[in-house]
């Protein structure tokens, strides 16, 4: 019988991962922290290899002519990087979910009842170009309590070999088993195929962090709970009472700051009410700030710089300077629009109507709605929940930034003192 080589590796990742998630269920706040601060200096450390690691991926992804968007998604410039190390600081400040009670109340029959939160046990995070992820999926995971097994893009994975072993070096520092933390260090793509397949019974949670087909056959092929999104098509709508100088800035920022992520804007929404010079301001700011308008017949007659949108337009998500635009009639037809072509993902709407703004925020169906705020604080940094392992789509036990509480499920204990069941 032919022995697969990354078939026993891949088994015996999820049985070690599975050991550390014991041991982790264990570990209170302190020791986590302790860990968490020693991540922060062997990183620091590593600082000046780990962007040698960077610049040759960079390097390889370039020579492959890979997607501009893909790039910017590799690229560790030192301001990501401090972002890291920021998030093992933001991390460290943030209390412990586990072991907090939910819920406590006593049964006529004296029984007291407790809901507790508890680690899932092992997660397994796949993702793609960001190397970064490696750093946030490692710590949100192990500060909750989880073992975790990452496999991240083959276009990062000189940086995140890079990455995983300063993780892997503090937490042997700390007495904790590097069993907690585990990368998959091959492109092979099979192994991905394992993870889907649950590692025999290892796995307790899949979450997918990337583009729409990664996650699409993740949903499609995983013998496992899966917790991500399909895509970010996020909507900014600008209402008939927006400060339209406000509406700029957040147009422009929800768009253009990074248009490589999930958050960006990908369609804008212009109240048919709104004025033909504040709504032609608005579509001039994103051509002159090297963005591709394309456009419904009404947006098109604004400038003619705006291409003609396509019925696929309105459901995509560009990753890219590009975004579609439209009138449309009030709030009513920014609802209905969103309700149609949304992915249920990040929404704003701009407008110093408070009435329009509640119902806005009310009838949306998205994880994340916002008033006169930019799309892109779709994050869980942002949120103050010291980072995310990704935006939930889904209504299913997290929504929204997936962050240390999300990590977490519950159990029941009971007390009691001798009582029996008639």
């Amino acid at each position: 019988m032919t022995v697969d080589p990354l078939r026993l590796t891949m088994t015996e990742m999820g049985r070690r991962a599975r050991a550390a998630a014991l041991q982790l269920a264990g570990l209170g706040r302190a020791s986590k922290d302790a860990v968490l601060a020693a991540m922060q200096q062997r990183l620091a450390a590593a600082q000046a290899s780990i962007q040698v690691a960077n610049d040759e991926d960079v390097a390889a992804a370039t020579r492959m002519e890979k997607s501009a968007a893909l790039i910017d998604r590799l690229r560790l410039d030192r301001t990501r990087f401090q972002g890291m190390l920021d998030t093992l600081d933001q991390l460290r400040g943030l209390a412990d979910p586990v072991g907090t009670t939910l819920a406590q109340w006593r049964r006529p029959n004296g029984l007291l009842i407790e809901k507790k939160r508890v680690p899932i046990g092992v997660i397994a995070v796949i993702y793609e170009s960001r190397p970064n992820v490696t750093l946030d999926a490692a710590a949100l995971c192990f500060k909750s309590g989880n073992a975790v097994i990452l496999r991240g893009g083959s276009d990062s994975l000189r940086t995140s070999l890079a990455i995983h072993a300063c993780l892997a070096d503090a937490l042997h520092d700390c007495g904790v088993t590097e069993a907690a933390v585990q990368l998959v260090a091959t492109a092979e793509r099979e192994a991905v195929a394992r993870l889907l397949e649950g590692l025999d019974g290892s796995i307790d949670v899949l979450i997918p962090r990337g583009g729409l087909d990664l996650v699409e056959r993740v949903r499609r092929e995983a013998r496992v709970p899966v917790l991500g999104h399909l895509q970010g098509n996020c909507h900014v709508y600008v209402d008939a009472a927006a400060d339209v100088a406000k509406a700029e800035a957040i147009v422009v920022n929800s768009k253009l700051r990074r248009t490589g992520v999930c958050g960006a804007a990908e369609t804008l929404l212009i109240d048919a009410t709104l004025t033909d010079e504040s709504a032609r301001s608005l579509i001039r700011a994103l051509l002159d700030g090297g963005c591709e308008v394309r456009g419904d017949a009404a947006v098109c007659q604004l400038d003619p710089r705006v291409a003609v949108a396509t019925d696929d337009d309105w459901r995509t998500e560009y990753l890219a300077p590009i975004i579609a635009a439209a009138r449309v009639r009030g709030v009513d037809g920014a609802i209905a629009h969103i309700a149609r072509f949304g992915s249920g993902h990040t929404e704003s709407i701009v407008t110093e109507d408070a009435v329009a703004a509640e119902r806005f925020l009310t009838e949306v169906d998205s994880a994340i709605v916002l008033h006169n705020a930019s799309t892109q604080f779709a994050d869980g940094g942002e949120f103050g929940m010291g980072g995310e392992i990704g935006i939930s789509t889904g209504r299913l036990h997290a929504r929204g930034p997936v962050g240390l509480e999300e990590l977490t499920t519950y159990k029941y204990v009971v007390r009691g003192s001798g009582q029996t069941r008639a």
